[in-house]
């Protein structure tokens, strides 16, 4: 039997305001499509956070033993100022201002991008496209809409009707919003009147005088609006019909809205489902509180938080820690940065290295008189970790779980005597998961370089003992607590066993 049918998994779907159970529309295989940057600047944290939650989604199902097909794309045309169907180009802005051709602001931000993604160890998608790569499916996609009456040409650009699609499709499914109430609430079309109604969103914009991004059409010279090229690189690398669309939050309306539309005024059927089955979507990040922006002087860069170069950092922190924080909250819940919520992620991270660095000195399983009772009840936690994480991708629910077992390591550890009656074959169940899972899945990276910190900690903590023995055997209390209580402030526990023997356990 596959993990996958072991552990069933469930997917909290955008589109339905459920929780679902996950089927695959081919068995065995999942494809994933995620809205990727717009590359005119340099990658923000909320970007980080994004695909960082993808990243888990695809790592997850594929640990599974699913077999993902993931996209991701790069938006290097179309994404207007404002994100509406106004204003110049994102990235021709750029490049004037930076006096550089628009490709080079392109290749300049993809590959800061991919260093961001690779010091944080996002896994790379499984096809990257561009839009600027997908100029001839754009205009092919744009005659079907046009061909299927949910579009119409005006001076050279061409206009989704939202309007005529609402009478045969809901607009507003995904969001939850009312095309009626929508129109009676936005303002006349004082400086769009090419458009039929306020709704109404670009499929192709003509390229006025002095344009730096266009490409001949039916139409005239023009580029493709922002939409519209997430529909033609999902539909043509994952079909009319897929598992999993995801993005953020802020994309649901007016991004992902108007993808389905696309989607389905393109499709010559009724059973083309708006692309994908499943919408997941991932949530903001807070710095104490607020909204992190930079007009708030809140919002730092991830080199920032690295280095600690910022007004509201106390420090900087690994790209682990970093990364172990963002898991320790569910994708869809508000992520608040603080430098306590950090630090406590920077314990919690070291702690569970530890517990990975003491597995390969633990070789006493099964030597002993087996506890049956005591095996199944130690694989049963990493089960429970599984499970967490087929639970809508729980990675907070999962990390407690992984503390569990941590405890657990480090308690055979201390206590040899404890292990031996493990069953062999359940422990070796535990450590293949608990190890999977911290690294296959969460993805995270071992930073004390391969156990040589807690070899170190291990002698450190030793003489401290051994300090402390002596303290105690010369009756000098008052030294022996303050070590004591001094390991047991940084989370070391001290147990004085019989014999004058002490042993420890890290929290």
């Amino acid at each position: 039997m596959s993990l996958f049918e072991q552990f069933p998994v469930s997917v909290y779907n955008s589109l339905s305001k459920n929780k679902e159970l996950f089927k695959t529309l081919v068995p065995g295989r999942v494809g994933m499509y995620v809205c990727g940057p717009t590359v005119y600047s340099d990658v923000h944290l909320g970007n980080v956070r994004t695909f960082l939650s993808f990243d888990i989604v695809f790592r997850h199902l594929q640990y599974l033993g699913y077999k993902v097909r993931y996209v991701r794309n790069i938006t290097d045309v179309g994404h207007l100022v404002g994100d509406a169907d106004e204003g110049e180009d994102k990235i021709a802005k750029r490049a004037r201002l930076e006096e550089i051709e628009p490709m080079e602001v392109v290749q300049k931000y993809t590959n800061g991008f991919h260093d961001v993604m690779r010091l944080f160890n996002i896994t790379p998608p499984s096809i990257e496209p561009t839009a600027t790569g997908h100029i001839v499916e754009q205009i092919e996609f744009i005659q079907k809409i046009i061909k299927n009456g949910y579009a119409y040409e005006v001076e050279g650009s061409v206009y989704f009707d939202v309007k005529k699609y609402n009478e045969d499709h809901p607009y507003g499914e995904l969001s939850g919003r009312n095309v009626d109430e929508m129109l009676s609430n936005t303002r006349d079309l004082a400086g769009q009147d090419q458009k039929r109604n306020s709704l109404d969103f670009a499929l192709w914009k003509k390229a006025e005088g002095g344009h730096l991004m266009k490409w001949p059409s039916p139409w005239g010279e023009g580029f493709p609006g922002w939409h519209l090229e997430c529909s033609v690189m999902s539909t043509k690398y994952l079909g009319e019909k897929f598992d999993i669309h995801g993005g953020g939050m802020d994309l649901k309306f007016p991004h992902h809205e108007a993808e389905i539309a696309q989607n389905k005024g393109c499709c010559s059927s009724d059973d083309c489902g708006g692309g994908a089955q499943y919408w997941i979507h991932g949530n903001m990040l807070t710095v104490n509180d607020r909204k992190m922006a930079k007009s708030e002087g809140n919002g730092f860069t991830p080199e920032e938080l690295l280095t600690g170069d910022h007004k509201l950092l106390e420090r900087g922190y690994s790209a682990m820690t970093v990364r172990f924080f963002m898991l320790m909250s569910h994708y869809a819940s508000t992520l608040d940065f603080s430098n306590e919520a950090l630090q406590a992620a920077e314990k919690g991270y070291k702690r569970l290295m530890a517990a990975v660095n003491l597995v390969e000195k633990l070789v006493l399983a099964g030597t002993g008189t087996i506890d049956s009772e005591k095996s199944e009840k130690l694989k049963a936690t990493v089960d429970k970790v599984i499970s967490d994480l087929s639970d809508d991708f729980n990675t907070a629910k999962a990390i407690a779980g992984l503390f569990d077992i941590a405890s657990q390591i480090n308690n055979f550890y201390h206590k040899p005597a404890e292990i031996v009656a493990i069953d062999k074959e359940a422990f070796d169940y535990v450590i293949k998961h608990f190890k999977g899972i911290t690294f296959d899945v969460l993805g995270l990276v071992n930073e004390t370089e391969g156990g040589q910190n807690a070899d170190l900690l291990d002698g450190v903590l030793d003489v401290l003992i051994e300090l402390r023995k002596q303290a105690k055997f010369s009756k000098n209390y008052a030294l022996s607590d303050k070590i004591r209580d001094d390991l047991k402030a940084v989370g070391v526990q001290i147990k004085d066993e019989k014999g004058g023997e002490m042993s420890y356990t890290i929290d």
